[in-house]
């Protein structure tokens, strides 16, 4: 990919944020994130749209459902780099018992890897990226992994974009509906950041 390709798919990638703040309001401060560290720490370069997130939110919950990890939360299970080594050991104790035969076939690819970004509270499912060797970040799929069970769901989607349907209520996955009856009309568009939730 040349560099003007690369900056096309970046600013594409960048123009899902911004609806998703005019939907669900940023607080009137983010986070400075040292993203040359995280990516050292992760073991792989981030989406662009993932960072102009967390730089425009923090970590924090969405329409107190959808989790958005985020590096150095002070909580373990919603800090992006822990979630790594954490699923990891995790899912490798599900697959050895059984449950590998549920694999999407993507993740059997060689070289790939998951990576968490998501988390839904009350089903307990996780957003994974896909790393694919040689492929940008922001061309990398979402995979969900259902909380209670061994099934998958594949969303050749950015991450900006399956929050934006979300909570907008236009995803046509089952996993990834709101329940109205679960949230609380002024949460449904309600944005609460780790600083909030766990304190500074």
């Amino acid at each position: 990919m040349g560099n003007h390709q690369k900056r096309a798919v970046v600013a594409d990638a960048l123009r899902c944020v911004e609806p998703l703040t005019e939907v669900c309001p940023a607080p009137a401060s983010g986070r400075a994130v040292d993203w040359d560290a995280t990516e050292a720490a992760v073991g792989a370069p981030l989406p662009a749209d993932y960072k102009r997130l967390v730089e425009t939110y923090g970590g924090g919950v969405f329409a107190d459902t959808v989790w958005l990890l985020e590096p150095g939360c002070p909580e373990a299970m919603y800090d992006l780099v822990a979630q790594i080594g954490e699923r990891k050991e995790i899912l490798t104790e599900l697959w050895a018992a059984g449950e590998d035969e549920f694999l999407p076939p993507e993740l059997q690819e060689p070289g790939t890897w998951l990576l968490p970004w998501g988390y839904m509270e009350g089903g307990g499912h996780f957003l994974y990226w896909l790393v694919r060797p040689g492929t940008a970040p922001e061309e990398w799929t979402v995979l969900l992994n259902e909380g209670r069970g061994p099934y998958w769901e594949t969303h050749p989607a950015l991450c900006s974009r399956l929050l934006l349907e979300t909570v907008t209520g236009r995803t046509t996955s089952f996993y990834l509906e709101i329940s109205d009856d679960l949230v609380d009309a002024a949460d449904r568009y309600r944005f609460r950041p780790n600083t909030e939730i766990f304190g500074e």
